[in-house]
C-alpha cells in the first residue's frame, strides 16, 4: 500500500528547460533557476496574475487547452529571453484528398523529427535538452514521494506524462487529421479550392488558423486524460510521446538537477505561503550601462550623481573619466554587490562609509560610524600643519577622530624628527585612528582626552579640527550628516565656539613660547575665533579653495 502512495503522488508543478536553467510553473507562481556564468544559482520568480474570469475559463474542457497553449508560448519565449539576459512551407496546386493530406502531414513529422535530430548535435541545444531531462527527473522524484536532491532525481525517469513535447506531438497529429478531413471536405463537398495557387494558400491558412484553438484544446484534453491513467493500454498511444521525449531530453548533470530542483522548491513555496515576495535575476551588465542605471536611480533620489561614479568606479577598478565608454562587462556577483551598496547609499548612509575608507592627502584612512568623513577643505588644515612644523618639533593634533590629519602629517614629515601626538575624548575614534596608523605605517601616539585634560607635556604645533556646528542648525543638515556621523564630532554648543573658548584658555599651558595653534572653523565664525585669541601675540585668518575663511592660525 505504501509503495501505491507513492506512485500516486501527484503534483500541479511543471516546467520548462530553457538557456542554462529550467522554468517551473505552480498555481499562483513561476520560478526560473539560472545558473550564471560564475557558477552560482539565481532565481527568479514571479506570481501568476490571474483573473476571476481566466480562472473560470481555465475550468472549461477544450477552452482550457488553448488557453494553457497561448499563455504557456507567452511565458515560454519571455523566459527564454531572460534566462538568455543571465547567460548571456509552401503549398502545390494539387487537389486535396485525404491520402494526400496524411501524407504530407506524415513528411512534416517526420521532417519535424529529423529537425529534432539534427539541432542535438549543436552544444547549446543538447545543453537546453539536458535541463528538460533535469525538469522530468525533478517533478518524477518529487511524485515518487522522495527528498529533492541531486543523488534522488537522478534515479528518476526523464520521461514524463504531461511533457511538452508530447502535447507538441499530440497538437501535430491530431492537426494531421484534422486538417486532412478538413481539408478533403473543403475541396469535395464545398469546393471552394477553385482559385490561383496564392489566393487557396491563403483559404487554407485562414482555415488552420480557424481550426487550431480546437486542435490545442483538444490536444490537452488528451493529454490531462493519458496522463491520469498509468494503464498499460494507453502504450501504443503515449509511445509516440515518449519516444519524441528521448529525443529532446538528455541525461542530465548533478549540477543541472540542483537549478531544477531550487526552481521547483522555489515555486513550491510560493504556492503554499502568499506573502512570499517575488525575486530577480542579477545579471552581467556593462560598466557603461550601469553606469547610467545608476545615475538616474540616484538622481531620482536626490543624491548627487557622482555619488553613482565614485560607487561604480571604486567597485570595479575603472576609472571614473572612463566608466561612460567603459564596455567591461560586470559578472552577477559584482552587480550584486553594487546594488547591495547603492541601496545603503539610497537609504542615506554616506558613500565613504559604505566604500569602508576615503583618500584624504596621500593616504588611504578607514572610516565608518563610529568617526566623521574627512572633508576635502581638512586636507588644507594638513597642508598647513606640514609646512609650520620644523625638524624636532612636536605636534600634538586634537579631536584626532579618524586620525586623519595626525597620520598624513606624521608620513608626509617623517625622517624629519617631528613627533606626532593624537587625542580624542571617545574610545571608539582612537580605535579607528590606531588602525589607519597601522595601516600607512605611521608613527603616532594616541592619547584618550577631553581636549588637554590627559595631554602632558608643551608642543611646537598643535592643530584642531574641534565640533563646530551650532546645536540648532543639526536638524537641517543633510541626512547622511545628521543621521550617521556621530553627533558628538558635530555639536559645537549653542554658537558652535564652545571648543574655541576652551582651546584659548587651555592652548596657553601647552603650547611652547612661538608655538603655533591651527584650527579648522565654520561659516561665517573666524573673526569671531579671533577674538576669543586676542591674548595670542599673532592671528591670521586663511581661506579655503571655495574661499571660506575656513582657518584659523593663534600663535603664542
Amino acid at each position: 500500500m505504501k509503495e501505491k502512495k507513492k506512485k500516486e503522488k501527484r503534483t500541479y508543478i511543471g516546467g520548462q528547460a530553457v538557456l542554462e536553467g529550467v522554468m517551473m510553473r505552480g498555481k499562483t507562481a513561476y520560478a526560473t533557476a539560472v545558473r550564471d556564468p560564475e557558477g552560482n544559482i539565481q532565481v527568479e520568480s514571479r506570481r501568476l496574475n490571474t483573473s476571476k474570469g481566466m480562472k473560470r475559463v481555465a475550468k472549461i474542457p477544450l477552452v482550457r487547452g488553448v488557453v494553457n497553449f497561448v499563455s504557456s508560448l507567452v511565458t515560454g519565449s519571455k523566459i527564454l529571453m531572460r534566462s538568455a539576459e543571465v547567460i548571456f512551407t509552401e503549398e502545390s496546386g494539387l487537389r486535396y484528398s485525404i491520402g494526400y493530406n496524411l501524407t504530407q502531414g506524415g513528411l512534416r513529422l517526420v521532417i519535424f523529427i529529423l529537425y529534432i535530430l539534427a539541432v542535438t548535435a549543436m552544444k547549446d541545444i543538447r545543453r537546453v535538452f539536458m535541463y528538460h531531462g533535469a525538469e522530468h527527473k525533478t517533478i518524477t522524484c518529487f511524485e515518487k514521494g522522495m527528498e529533492l536532491t541531486p543523488e534522488n532525481a537522478k534515479t528518476c525517469s526523464r520521461i514524463h506524462d504531461r511533457c511538452g513535447t508530447t502535447f507538441l506531438f499530440l497538437v501535430m497529429a491530431v492537426s494531421i487529421v484534422v486538417f486532412s478531413v478538413v481539408n478533403w471536405v473543403c475541396d469535395k463537398y464545398l469546393d471552394i479550392f477553385v482559385y490561383n495557387e496564392a489566393v487557396n494558400y491563403l483559404i487554407q491558412f485562414a482555415i488552420k488558423i480557424l481550426f487550431l484553438p480546437f486542435v490545442a484544446g483538444f490536444s490537452y484534453e488528451v493529454l490531462k486524460l493519458l496522463a491520469k491513467s498509468q494503464s498499460k493500454l494507453l502504450l501504443p498511444i503515449k509511445a509516440p510521446g515518449f519516444a519524441l521525449q528521448r529525443l529532446t531530453t538528455r541525461e542530465p548533470t548533478d549540477d543541472m538537477l540542483e537549478v531544477a530542483i531550487a526552481a521547483f522548491k522555489k515555486v513550491e513555496e510560493m504556492d503554499a505561503d502568499p506573502a512570499v515576495g517575488e525575486t530577480d535575476f542579477v545579471v552581467s551588465k556593462s560598466v557603461r550601462k550601469y553606469t547610467e542605471e545608476l545615475k538616474g536611480l540616484f538622481a531620482a533620489g536626490g543624491i548627487d550623481e557622482s555619488d553613482a561614479e565614485w560607487l561604480v568606479s571604486l567597485k570595479t577598478g575603472v576609472p571614473r573619466s572612463e566608466l561612460a565608454a567603459s564596455e567591461k562587462m560586470l559578472v552577477p556577483s559584482v552587480v550584486r554587490d553594487i546594488d547591495a551598496a547603492a541601496g545603503q547609499r539610497l537609504a542615506g548612509k554616506p558613500l565613504w562609509y559604505i566604500i569602508g575608507d576615503t583618500e584624504f592627502y596621500g593616504c588611504k584612512i578607514k572610516v565608518d560610524g563610529r568617526v566623521l568623513i574627512p572633508r576635502p577643505e581638512t586636507e588644507l588644515l594638513a597642508e598647513l600643519a606640514v609646512k609650520t612644523a620644523q625638524e624636532g618639533n612636536k605636534l600634538l593634533d586634537l579631536c584626532t577622530g579618524s586620525g586623519c590629519i595626525a597620520v598624513s602629517v606624521a608620513k608626509q614629515l617623517a625622517g624629519k624628527g617631528v613627533s606626532v601626538t593624537a587625542a580624542d575624548i571617545s574610545a571608539p575614534a582612537l580605535e579607528v585612528a590606531k588602525e589607519n596608523a597601522a595601516l600607512n605605517g605611521a608613527e603616532v601616539k594616541f592619547v584618550e582626552s577631553d581636549l588637554f585634560s590627559a595631554v602632558k607635556g608643551k608642543f611646537d604645533v598643535i592643530v584642531c579640527n574641534p565640533p563646530y556646528v551650532k546645536r540648532g542648525d543639526i536638524p537641517a543638515l543633510q541626512r547622511e550628516v545628521k543621521d550617521f556621523e556621530p553627533l558628538s564630532a558635530l555639536d559645537g554648543g549653542e554658537d558652535g565656539l564652545d571648543f574655541y573658548r576652551r582651546l584659548a584658555a587651555e592652548a596657553p599651558k601647552h603650547l611652547v613660547r612661538g608655538g603655533t595653534l591651527l584650527m579648522e572653523c565654520g561659516l561665517g565664525q573666524a573673526q569671531e575665533i579671533v577674538k576669543l585669541f586676542a591674548k595670542f601675540d599673532y592671528t591670521m585668518v586663511s581661506r579655503d579653495l571655495n574661499g571660506v575663511e575656513r582657518f584659523v592660525r593663534a600663535v603664542l
